[in-house]
């Protein structure tokens, strides 16, 4: 007799009521791999075809700074673990792509405050703080970009929990609602359908739903951590934050009722230097320069516990440092040494050696390393503002990219800081040459940024694909010129286009131009280049800089 066959064994949904602290970590966790593994096709979602796409590196790099202190955690609340997420990721966060993540994450944490544990119903009330904090970072919000997208997740959460689904369900209908929105946003924003691309800040945050949500269905294990991008040396004249003596300490304080603002100035009075408190009333990450590691930890003890606590030697490190520069310098003379005090400070963002030159040259107090495809992070520009000797820090982003970064310092530290919203190196330059050491700092700052709208902008770059925007027609592989951020001309020959460039300009109107080459391009066909221009518009007055910009064959500067 023939036994019978086996019945089918039928999978059960997943079903998954509520999620802790260890829950939400390793979703986290997820989400940030598997947006690390979709980086380069988000960074390929650029709108203009200029070598510089870099919202996916951007997005990744702000949630590797997210996850920097909780992946080799054992916290179970659910709170806490959103919180450190939080704070790390608005420390962490670079170009306008990465605040905006960087507040849904705040506003997450918010939603989930005081929770150990969450449901579906707590977690749509989070993606709806997450919505809010989103919007209110822009002054002018966009439709058809991440903001859209978060906003629909909120909305879709929110209607998922009413209808009494698991978080299994609701994330179901959150990542749904996500692609959907994304595959939206070239209807609602016509440089997006021009350009055959959806938003690529958008496709970062539906990455991350997306492997938060193989997490939730148990498509995935939660992965090791991604180490997170190490932070940039701050340049400060001519010397590094890195060459103080003393004892760089780092660590988190966790208590009730922590005041951020009388624990600075604290440990600034203890004599702690490039003092950094951060966080809210319950947890604190604090990161200072001082000659007496223990005096600062046995104050924290008395406010709370403390924990990741990591004490670095400046000085061993500083000697080191010296050995080395000595070794490789030998036989050239010193270079003169920065005044070691001043009333106003100012912090440029800088990308290429010859333009560092140059800014250190007009005396800019401190260089941060930035620029096209390498934000910095929020994190390194309030390092940069902290190490400053002064009370009163002026800071040029000099990329549109950066802005939205340098105004979240304002917030962060007790110095009064005022950016300056410059868009290019150039006009940063021009900011620079018009500082006045006798005006007051708001004046310095209200007069340096009308010099910085008074310069026009060209850069000469090579397009990386084929597209059409407007009228014009690109490529891939053609020079292109771009005036002031927007796409202008394409060709196949870079004289033309540079004469067809600064025809749109309408150079004759100016009086001056700069020639700034990339690191690509040599002095002789710079000077040439230069020629060809005076040939054309003889009474232009043309200057040659060595800028040693990337990607970048000439930026032009016109005032």
């Amino acid at each position: 007799m023939q036994e019978p066959l086996p019945r089918p064994i039928r999978l059960r949904p997943r079903r998954i009521s509520i999620f802790d602290g260890q829950d939400l970590k390793k979703a986290i966790l997820a989400g940030a791999a598997w947006l690390e593994e979709n980086r380069e096709t988000i960074n390929a979602l650029n709108v203009f075809p200029v070598p510089d796409g870099d919202t996916g590196s951007n997005m990744s790099a702000t949630m590797k700074a997210a996850i920097r202190n909780i992946a080799n955690s054992n916290e179970t609340s659910a709170a806490t673990i959103a919180a450190k997420v939080s704070h790390d990721a608005l420390l962490g966060a670079r170009g306008n792509s990465g605040v905006i993540l960087s507040q849904t994450l705040r506003g997450l944490a918010l939603g989930l405050e005081g929770k150990a544990t969450f449901s579906a119903a707590d977690l749509a009330r989070a993606f709806q703080e997450a919505a809010h904090l989103a919007y209110r970072a822009v002054i002018k919000p966009v439709e058809g970009t991440i903001l859209t997208v978060v906003r629909e997740v909120a909305e879709a959460a929110q209607k998922s929990a009413n209808q009494g689904d698991d978080l299994v369900a609701l994330m179901q209908d959150v990542v749904s609602t996500a692609r959907q929105a994304v595959a939206h946003t070239p209807e609602l924003l016509p440089t997006l359908k021009e350009a055959g691309v959806v938003d690529a800040g958008g496709q970062g945050f539906c990455t991350i739903l997306e492997g938060i949500q193989r997490y939730v269905r148990g498509e995935a294990n939660a992965p090791a951590l991604v180490s997170a991008p190490s932070s940039v040396p701050v340049k400060k004249g001519r010397v590094t934050v890195e060459e103080e003596f003393g004892y760089e300490v780092v660590f988190l304080l966790r208590g009730s009722n922590l005041n951020v603002e009388r624990i600075r100035q604290d440990i600034i009075d203890m004599g702690g230097v490039s003092t950094v408190v951060a966080g809210d009333e319950k947890i604190l990450k604090v990161h200072t320069h001082i000659p007496t590691p223990g005096k600062v930890l046995d104050y924290g003890v008395g406010l709370g516990s403390l924990l990741d606590i990591n004490i670095e030697n400046l000085q061993e490190q500083s000697l080191a440092y010296a050995a080395e520069s000595a070794a490789e310098h030998a036989g050239k003379v010193p270079e003169t040494p920065q005044p070691a005090t001043q009333s106003i400070a100012t912090v440029a963002v800088v990308a290429g050696a010859g333009f560092e030159k140059v800014y250190q040259g007009l005396g800019v107090s401190s260089i941060v390393h930035g620029g096209q495809t390498m934000n910095p992070s929020i994190e390194e520009l309030l390092a940069a503002v902290e190490a400053t000797p002064s009370k009163q820090v002026i800071v040029l982003p000099n990329n549109s990219n950066v802005i939205l970064s340098a105004q979240q310092v304002v917030n962060l530290t007790q110095k009064e800081v005022y950016v300056v919203p410059t868009r290019t190196l150039p006009q940063g330059i021009a900011a620079l040459l018009a500082f006045n050491f006798d005006a007051d700092f708001t004046a310095n700052g209200q007069t340096m940024s009308e010099a910085a709208k008074q310069i026009q902008t060209a850069e000469i770059t090579t397009a990386v694909r084929s597209v059409q925007i407007g009228s014009v027609n690109v490529r891939e592989g053609d020079f292109i010129g771009v005036i002031n951020g927007d796409l202008a001309v394409a060709g196949q020959q870079s004289e033309q286009v540079i004469q067809d460039t600064l025809q749109r300009m309408d150079i004759e109107r100016f009086e001056i131009v700069t020639l700034y080459y990339g690191e690509g391009v040599s002095e002789e066909d710079a000077q040439e280049t230069a020629k060809m221009i005076k040939q054309r518009y003889s009474r232009l007055e043309i200057e040659v800089v060595d800028g040693g910009q990337p990607y970048y064959a000439y930026i032009i500067s016109a005032e």
